[in-house]
């Protein structure tokens, strides 16, 4: 096999765009290349998303590098493990995330802190991902049982900010992501600690407390350290979805005919229908990666042994074998049938409990409706700005941040 030169520069620079581009001139649905001098093959579609989330072919602990696990993940975190040590730590994920009535509360609490901020806005204008990522920030903190200051509040909301839209990038946005979770961690390791030493000092149950006393595949709890990490990765992705907040509010800018019918639909099923059009038709996470296994075969296509596989997210949510019209943002598509669970993958795909796929992604989606639908009631004006959302940066998000005026 010929060897492929190395495309890190390219997608460095072409972000968003360079895997489904290459995937465009594929003749077979996979990409094979080179990334930081290591062989790459990336597939697509949902009988990929099943390939890849098996175990016995793509493996997590070795393929997240140091300058990702230094700014969005963390070290340690559940995202490195795989086996009983992914399976018996991503319980604790699954216990505090999937259960109804606690995706509920914090729903409850999203609306809230937002309707608050809304009535404490002095000026006349608002960048509303600033806004969005303080209010989650607030109500994350609060759900957790980590009852912050409203100035640590807001150190919060910048610093999962900075973690996000550090990751992907070499430079000062990097060291800034670095710096802002290293503030994080020590900080809450410290409560974690605190709490371990104090016991019964929060006789109420919250996820904060379920972090401190979890026990590993072996019985023992976590160092404070890697507590921390998974405390903050519960509240750095759910800050993170001020991103899908503006996407959602530079839809609502675009094709505003949807404010109505979400003003007019008191049970929020449109408003969720809504937030999945968003995640899937707006740019968030490319692709996820893995390393092969063992010497494997996919469609004929073999791969070596400790290559990177990626699972192209970007290029499937827009996929016209599986979406039909995908460029076209229209939320009726996730009315009246369910899509196969492999189709929509915006955090990932699989099976939550078992694989690698984000288990708060139903929180994403609650929280999501809730600021929709807020979104679609409150009385706003949009002033000239620069909406442009360009795909060369990872993250994105319009360039603005959507700048809007309630006077």
């Amino acid at each position: 096999m010929p060897p492929f030169s190395d495309s890190t520069l390219s997608l460095l620079t072409r972000g968003y765009a360079w895997l489904p581009n290459r995937m465009r001139t594929s003749t077979d649905g996979t990409v094979r290349t080179r990334l930081l001098g290591r062989p790459t093959i990336a597939l697509r579609g949902p009988e990929a998303v099943g390939f890849f989330y098996d175990e016995r072919h793509v493996l997590r602990a070795a393929a997240l590098p140091d300058p990702v696990l230094d700014t969005l993940f963390g070290q340690g975190a559940v995202h490195t493990l795989d086996g009983d040590a992914h399976r018996v730590r991503k319980t604790m994920f699954i216990a505090l995330l999937k259960e109804e009535a606690g995706i509920a509360a914090l729903s409850d609490h999203v609306g809230r802190c937002w309707r608050e901020a809304v009535a404490g806005w002095k000026q006349d204008r608002v960048v509303l991902f600033d806004e969005t990522g303080q209010v989650l920030a607030r109500a994350v903190c609060d759900w957790v049982g980590l009852h912050l200051s409203d100035a640590k509040s807001a150190e919060m909301a910048r610093d999962c900010t900075a973690m996000v839209d550090g990751f992907a990038t070499p430079g000062p946005r990097h060291l800034r992501a670095r710096r802002a979770r290293a503030r994080q961690e020590q900080a809450l390791a410290a409560v974690i600690t605190e709490i371990r030493e104090k016991p019964g000092s929060d006789p109420e149950p919250s996820a904060l407390q379920a972090v401190a006393r979890h026990r590993e595949v072996d019985g023992n709890l976590l160092d404070a350290h890697t507590a921390a990490v998974e405390l903050l990765n519960i509240i750095r992705p759910t800050v993170a979805i001020a991103w899908f907040a503006t996407f959602a509010a530079h839809a609502l800018h675009r094709w505003p005919r949807h404010r109505e019918l979400l003003r007019a639909d008191p049970e929020t099923a449109y408003a969720r229908a809504f937030a999945h059009e968003v995640r899937r038709f707006y740019p968030f996470a490319p692709f996820v990666g893995g390393l092969a296994a063992d010497d494997l075969t996919w469609q004929g296509e073999d791969i070596a042994k400790d290559s990177l596989v990626l699972l192209d997210l970007y290029g499937q949510n827009h996929d016209p074998a599986l979406w039909e019209h995908p460029y076209r943002f229209d939320p009726h598509r996730f009315t009246g049938a369910d899509r196969l669970p492999h189709n929509l993958v915006p955090q990932g795909g699989g099976d939550p409990a078992r694989g690698h796929r984000c288990p708060g992604e139903d929180i994403t989606v609650a929280a999501l409706a809730t600021l929709i639908t807020e979104l679609a009631r409150l009385d706003y004006k949009v002033p000239d700005q620069d909406l442009t959302i360009p795909l060369s940066r990872m993250p994105t998000a319009p360039r603005s941040g959507f700048v809007l005026s309630c006077r």
